[in-house]
């Protein structure tokens, strides 16, 4: 039986817990006296129950709000949650989380494991439809796929309580980074008393109960949200922040005024302006890799007949002149994408792709000359259709650039439709579109959790893209102690097929003020707590 603990390797669980300490505040600092931090969100969140977030804005108030089995530091390493370690069987196939004693609900109850036992069967029950239910099966909990299927009650579930702190996970097969998928925030504990008493409104201000750092005490849709110290959190004497505040800002241009006025803490940098404010204020404009990629989507369910010839859906991603959407529209550190998973991802080596290594006059000539045996565009059968995007400054201009080059070099035309968020993820979800704006932020680091995206099965496949080789490597690749040749394999499928087209890999473009302590910046996840942040006295 194998035991892991995330701290060098420690056995002592008084050790380990040191760890988890919330800010790591050095020695002889001198705080501000006012510990509100505020930031600009784009779009309201998908929600703050646990297992029905979606979006990354939406998972950062969760991991406020919750807390799991594990947490990520400032580089992205497991530390320690609600569970101080696990043991792994001779086989793989079983891990035993021992969970903290002193960890309690903000109602004062206990958290056991009796309460992500609860959890998880609820993230994988049809009745509640977890837009990540997917997930819980990715990590190939035993019965997981069952009972998403409807073939199993949920009570199948391959998760147990052997005593109110141990947690015990029967997996189907070995999954070797299984632990890290555990700080997803669709593993949080989940408390039964008060969604039962409250039913779909038990998320509200005045119904929520939460274990995390921080409580929910106001939320206006659309508006405002806002979390304040919870006094039952386990570290709560460790937490520097008292109170947390999002406000949803529509407007690139806005919000970086609002940043300036002082009224914010952090904010996003509009697109092509990061140069300028890094020379302006080279202390608080940030730009570093992010583990996210940005893709467009084919509907290849319904969409345009066209898109199911791999000429034209290759013509347009050959097309797209990345650098000069890097480097001339957004201009903060994006790097051009030509494969699916980001350079950034552990353990992950970049496949050489063809078409990567063509210059952009080669790429359009052969482009045009697959257009043109395709039949369509310039001098064929006219090509239009609709690309489908959630508002956002930065995300027009991409759309208005791309939608440009197609109509310049292959004659397409392509008509521009912007969502609000919740509308725009509905719509997508359900295919309701032609073309659509894609992303991903890793929700672990390991290059399954982009490639899994374009599995068949995926909750997360927009494209309903459908190859059974590429179904069959990533499911040989969950039980792989070497799964970089899968990965390449599978890219060069996505490569040959073009299901969807990569446009960039993120990097984290943010105006922080220097007075703000404690953002993860070399985590390339970007998963960041509150409890982890502090400010200091100007």
């Amino acid at each position: 039986m194998k035991i892991f603990t995330y701290a060098l390797a420690l056995t002592m669980t008084t050790a380990l817990s040191s760890q988890a300490i919330a800010a790591n505040v050095p020695a002889g600092t001198k705080l501000a006296d006012d510990q509100t931090y505020t930031y600009r969100m784009l779009d309201e969140s998908s929600s703050v129950d646990p297992q029905l977030v979606e979006d990354t804005d939406g998972s950062g108030i969760v991991r406020d709000l919750f807390e799991g089995l594990y947490n990520q530091d400032g580089n992205g390493k497991s530390v320690p949650g609600v569970a101080l370690g696990h043991t792994v069987s001779d086989d793989n196939m079983t891990y035993t989380f021992t969970l903290r004693q002193d960890a309690k609900w903000s109602d004062g109850n206990p958290v056991t494991a009796h309460d992500f036992v609860y959890a998880w069967k609820r993230a994988v029950t049809p009745e509640l439809a977890s837009p990540y239910a997917w997930y819980m099966e990715l990590m190939s909990i035993k019965n997981g796929a069952e009972i998403i299927a409807g073939e199993m009650g949920p009570d199948a579930l391959g998760v147990s309580a052997s005593d109110d702190h141990t947690l015990v996970v029967e997996l189907s097969q070995p999954l070797p980074y299984f632990a890290d998928m555990v700080a997803h925030a669709t593993t949080f504990p989940a408390p039964k008393w008060a969604i039962e008493a409250h039913g779909n409104e038990w998320t509200r201000p005045e119904n929520i109960v939460g274990n995390g750092a921080f409580v929910l005490t106001e939320h206006v849709p659309k508006e405002r949200t806002v979390r304040e110290r919870n006094a039952m959190y386990w570290d709560n004497e460790n937490t520097v922040l008292d109170k947390v505040v999002s406000l949803v800002i529509g407007d690139d241009a806005q919000a970086l005024t609002r940043y300036r006025a002082g009224e914010l803490d952090k904010t996003d940098i509009p697109a092509g302006q990061y140069p300028t404010l890094k020379e302006e204020l080279p202390n608080e404009a940030i730009a570093v890799p992010r583990l996210c990629n940005y893709y467009f989507s084919y509907n290849l369910a319904s969409g345009p007949e066209a898109f199911q010839d791999v000429r034209v859906r290759k013509a347009l991603a050959l097309a797209l002149d990345r650098n000069v959407i890097v480097d001339q529209v957004l201009q903060g550190g994006q790097f051009p994408a030509y494969n699916f998973t980001p350079a950034a991802t552990a353990g992950f080596d970049v496949p050489s792709i063809d078409y990567a290594d063509m210059t952009q006059a080669e790429r359009d000539a052969m482009a045009m000359e697959l257009m043109a045996e395709a039949g369509y565009g310039k001098g064929g059968e006219p090509l239009a259709f609709t690309y489908l995007y959630n508002t956002s400054e930065a995300h027009q201009q991409v759309a208005i650039v791309a939608s440009q080059m197609w109509k310049q070099k292959l004659g397409v035309d392509v008509t521009l439709e912007n969502q609000e968020w919740k509308v725009f993820l509905e719509n997508r979800g359900n295919q309701n579109f032609e073309m659509a704006r894609g992303a991903w932020c890793g929700d672990y680091n390991e290059a399954s959790t982009f490639l899994d995206l374009l599995v068949s099965s995926s909750g997360y496949n927009d494209a309903k893209y459908n190859n059974a080789r590429v179904d069959e490597l990533m499911a040989s690749a969950k039980s792989s102690q070497a799964p970089g040749p899968l990965y390449t394999e599978v890219e060069q499928i996505l490569a040959d097929e073009m299901p969807v087209v990569p446009v960039y890999h993120y990097s984290a473009n943010m105006m922080l003020k220097d007075n703000v302590e404690g953002w993860p910046v070399n985590n390339v996840q970007q998963k960041y707590y509150s409890k982890d942040m502090y400010k200091v006295a100007e």
